[in-house]
């Protein structure tokens, strides 16, 4: 049966976000050839307008998508092999008919943009590109680059993919986990740089839902790998509070302020029985979900579990000795145990490299400083971090409760 023009167009935008990646993957894994991958790729989409307004949209969209793909691939692959007079190349891509289970063909995919061979930041790029379907522009819009410069990356990285011969597949189960920290880590830092971005620009909830949707596909097709669905149910719990963690001016809201009915109860329930299932098996990103889960679930600030909170970052930095989980750890010491215990582990820090240039530091030791009453000294901890603020609105935060501390001081 045909459909109108905005039900087809509807149907080819929810195949784009869907299907992309194993239209995509498919052509890499029968030519090998990236370039020749995505042009097939965009071409096929182009046609399914047209052919499925006249036609309707086939019952399995994703299946018309790939074989309009491999068309096109054998089309160009016949002209070139007569060009080269070796039509017998043809032959070889020719039986490479069998189907593939599409989850298969983004794991793959996942894997081989994710190679520790490629740059961190053209794994980015060529994830969200070749798996995911984000356009040049709409990628140097999220990470506020130019397109030239995501260009330049992507293309660098399918030099890289051909010169080193990377090969397009899931690794053996020997390296299979090795190599599943990478994917998950790039999923992880697409997703911080949606929620909290590095050049302290404001948050892009569109980057953030990206990374949970890779999030999403790496778990339904890695299910045995209990991180998956811990990274999964990390990213969620903290998604589920993106309503409430600004305010009207784009300032932050800290937790115990933010007001609870306006997270998501969906995402958190789904976090949670994710957090559950994962947490046994100790992994970072799991157990990340499981303090993420404890504020979830606790009515109002004040009934949050701290005790369990602490206990959980002990793990947390017995697996990883970090020094951003240590800080982390003393904001929650000093929720159960008081700020005296709070200013002690950030003094106990010391002064690491991975938190030079951190204003969380100075803000955690003037929120331990001012609940002690010493405002005198909290006031210049805070003016020591509205320095280094990342951006405009938690200065002003911050220089807001320095000025309180300097007038009771």
């Amino acid at each position: 049966m045909r459909a109108g023009p905005a039900q087809v167009r509807a149907a080819l935008a929810e195949a784009y976000r869907g299907e992309w990646g194993v239209v995509f993957g498919t052509i890499v894994r029968m030519t090998g050839d990236w370039e020749l991958a995505e042009d097939c790729a965009q071409e096929a989409f182009a046609r399914a307008l047209p052919a499925w307004e006249q036609e309707g949209v086939p019952r399995r969209p994703g299946a018309w998508l790939v074989t309009a793909a491999r068309h096109r691939a054998l089309d160009v692959l016949r002209r070139r092999a007569t060009e080269r007079g070796k039509l017998s190349e043809v032959a070889a891509h020719e039986a490479v008919r069998e189907p593939r289970p599409p989850g298969d063909e983004r794991l793959r995919l996942v894997f081989t943009c994710c190679h520790p061979a490629l740059p961190l930041e053209s794994r980015v790029a060529l994830t969200l590109r070749a798996v995911s379907g984000l356009t040049t522009r709409e990628i140097a819009r999220a990470f506020l680059v130019g397109e030239d410069t995501v260009s330049q990356r992507i293309l660098r990285a399918k030099r890289k993919i051909a010169a080193a011969g990377i090969p397009y597949r899931v690794p053996p189960p020997g390296a299979r986990a090795e190599r599943l920290d990478g994917v998950l880590a790039v999923i992880y830092l697409v997703f911080t740089e949606g929620y909290a971005p590095s050049d302290g620009s404001t948050v892009r909830d569109n980057l953030a839902e990206e990374a949970v949707r890779l999030a999403r596909l790496v778990a339904a097709e890695a299910p045995d790998e209990p991180e998956t669905r811990g990274l999964l149910a990390l990213l969620l719990l903290q998604h589920s509070r993106r309503a409430a963690r600004l305010d009207a001016d784009g300032g932050p809201v800290t937790l115990e302020s933010q007001d609870r009915t306006r997270w998501d109860r969906t995402l958190i329930a789904e976090g949670v029985a994710l957090g559950r299932e994962a947490v046994a098996a100790d992994g970072p990103y799991a157990l990340q979900a499981a303090i993420a889960a404890q504020h979830a679930l606790a009515p109002v600030a004040a009934a949050t579990d701290w005790a369990a909170i602490v206990a959980l970052y002990d793990r947390l930095l017995a697996l990883r000795a970090n020094p951003v989980v240590a800080l982390n750890r003393a904001v929650a010491l000093g929720m159960r145990d008081g700020p005296q215990a709070q200013l002690n582990a950030v003094d106990a820090l010391g002064s690491p490299k991975a938190l030079a240039g951190n204003h969380a530091v100075p803000a955690v030791r003037a929120d331990a400083l001012h609940r002690l009453g010493r405002t005198r000294e909290a006031a210049e901890a805070y003016r020591a971090a509205e320095v280094i603020a990342p951006n405009g609105a938690i200065a002003r935060e911050y220089a807001q409760r320095a000025a309180e501390g300097e007038l009771v001081g």
